[in-house]
């Protein structure tokens, strides 16, 4: 019989994909709110953007699910069935990630797995008998490879706002946890400090344009177009560009590429233009300005939902595209800074999400581990 006074020091598993930024600063987030007392076994297979990690946590690489690496051996001619997204056969990289964490289940009998996100790892899970939890985005998720893994899940974690949540996810609510800008500082320099490190006059006019990891980026061309519809604004974009041949650019753009000090730029801003990645997001609403979302294309039209989501609640101007025209431009600006809402966008940001996170993680473990001592107990 196992003693229900050990569950604290059984461990956390936790998958993180390694595809933009956003999964590994949640995970950065919550294992640091977790108590140091609760072990943590993080895979991943690109390490090096998890950044540093608490003394409880153990960071194992694991091959890349979707990667190839040349040993592969393909047998396309299979049908992949509906409950799975990307699990080609012949793949000995998948093979041996998927041992790697089967095996360390069988050896370290884990309280949770978290998964963000792969629903064949939830799956898996599952099918060890390891209760997990399963990172929901925004997205078209009704196919039967996500279903499966929020049903199987033992709860769902969301890091955003419930304010933000979409009508299809009511049949798993009730196991859901909000977590409204999980993973990004809510501390943001000052205006006055922000504009005065990168260099702006105090009455100039800012607009960035900021993009995330997880794509290519936005065209430069449109941003060529934006900045002559606007020559008394400094035009700034951070994040990945794709570059055109037939891109005119002005004196008042400016292209910097990744940059360490997005706070800086975001503070110093009077108007965003942004993908809606969710810690792209985060890091808007907490500056509360005037913004224009255009999504990127992702798996499962992720960013498009988050971008309707955004408008539904006030909190963007939501465009399919960035505009072709500078009258097109002109009218996207004016329509953002005239339907701003700083208290709409307040109203998605939760005060302490990681440590909101971690204790749901705590109390969710102490539930499932204590019901069932309570059934072997009983039974």
């Amino acid at each position: 019989m196992r003693d229900i006074a050990a569950t604290p020091d059984r461990p956390f598993g936790y998958f993180v994909h390694h595809q933009g930024r956003g999964h590994a600063e949640r995970c950065a987030a919550i294992v640091n709110a977790l108590p140091a007392s609760r072990p943590v076994t993080v895979f991943c297979a690109q390490p090096s953007v998890l950044g540093p990690m608490p003394a409880n946590v153990t960071v194992q690489q694991i091959p890349s699910l979707f990667e190839r690496r040349g040993d592969e051996c393909d047998m396309d001619q299979l049908q992949t069935p509906d409950t799975l997204h990307c699990a080609p056969t012949g793949w000995p990289g998948i093979r041996q990630a998927m041992g790697q964490i089967a095996g360390w289940f069988a050896s370290h009998d884990p309280a949770l797995m978290i998964c963000d996100v792969s629903a064949e790892i939830a799956q898996l899970s599952r099918i060890c008998s390891v209760p997990h939890v399963a990172v929901l985005q925004h997205g078209d998720r009704s196919d039967p490879g996500h279903r499966a893994a929020y049903d199987g899940a033992a709860g769902i974690l969301a890091p955003f706002s419930e304010g933000l949540a979409q009508e299809d996810w009511a049949p798993f609510r009730h196991k859901m946890h909000f977590a409204a800008g999980l993973g990004v500082s809510g501390d943001l320099p000052d205006r006055q400090t922000a504009r005065a490190a990168l260099g702006l006059h105090p009455d100039q006019k800012m607009a960035l344009v900021l993009s995330g990891g997880g794509g290519t980026g936005f065209g430069a061309a449109p941003l060529g177009v934006a900045a002559r519809a606007f020559p008394d604004w400094q035009w700034i974009t951070i994040g990945k560009l794709q570059g055109d041949w037939h891109a005119t650019q002005g004196a008042n753009l400016r292209h910097k590429g990744w940059v360490d000090d997005v706070a800086t730029h975001v503070a110093a801003a009077d108007l965003v233009v942004s993908s809606t990645g969710n810690t792209t997001c985060a890091q808007v609403l907490g500056a509360g300005l005037p913004w224009i979302v255009v999504p990127e294309w992702r798996y499962f039209d992720e960013q498009l939902c988050k971008a309707q989501a955004l408008a539904g609640a006030g909190a963007a101007l939501h465009l399919p595209h960035l505009p072709s025209s500078a009258h097109a431009w002109r009218a996207a600006v004016s329509n953002a800074l005239q339907g701003h809402d700083c208290t709409a966008q307040a109203a998605l940001l939760a005060p302490d999400p990681a440590q909101g996170t971690a204790d749901w993680l705590e109390r969710l473990s102490k539930d499932l581990w204590g019901t069932a001592l309570t059934l072997e107990t009983t039974g």
